[in-house]
């Protein structure tokens, strides 16, 4: 998708659902679109408390000091890949997602121009990948996987890619952005 299909698709007024702040712990994700290629993704260190090794977008925990939720995406994915917040823009946001393990999840949709590179903060981030477009837009993908987590069966979505699979609030946030952006002529 070039830049004109990807403005087309996703309008100013992206978010249908801002959930109320409860009980869950505040945080905003980057999700970063280059025109021509895809959605940008980090797999997350080794070693940190939660989520380690998972495919997730860039993003964390919104603070007191960020202003908005858009303002900690950016801190967040400056931080965690090296973004140049001055060649990013904000396009909107996409529906909060509250995870079962007690995030509300705000996403933050931005384009970033061609030929972007990332730095992967040591520690923190393990690597920083795209997921292609056309992955992102083959209406087969993703495909549904059952697995039994804490004596129950789950259902959940997985994207394919040959090194990291791609799953839980990350997988079903990409789909939001799929349905999007499949709905444009």
């Amino acid at each position: 998708m070039d830049e004109a299909a990807l403005r087309r698709s996703l309008p100013a007024n992206l978010a249908r659902q801002f959930l109320p702040p409860g009980g869950h712990r505040p945080s905003a994700v980057l999700v970063a679109l280059e025109p021509g290629r895809g959605v940008w993704l980090t797999r997350r260190g080794a070693d940190l408390p939660s989520h380690a090794g998972q495919v997730s977008f860039p993003g964390g925990k919104i603070e007191p000091g960020d202003g908005s939720v858009a303002a900690a995406a950016l801190r967040e994915a400056k931080e965690e890949i090296g973004l140049d917040v001055a060649t990013t823009e904000i396009l909107g946001r996409m529906d909060d997602y509250i995870t079962g393990t007690g995030f509300h999840i705000s996403p933050v949709v931005a384009l970033v121009p061609r030929g972007v590179r990332f730095v992967a903060a040591p520690g923190e981030v393990q690597e920083v990948f795209c997921l292609s477009f056309e992955v992102l837009l083959d209406p087969a993908n993703p495909i549904r996987r059952r697995a039994f987590w804490r004596g129950r069966e789950r259902e959940f979505w997985v994207w394919p890619h040959p090194l990291h699979p791609i799953w839980g609030a990350t997988a079903q946030m990409l789909l939001n952005l799929a349905l999007l952006l499949r709905a444009t002529p």
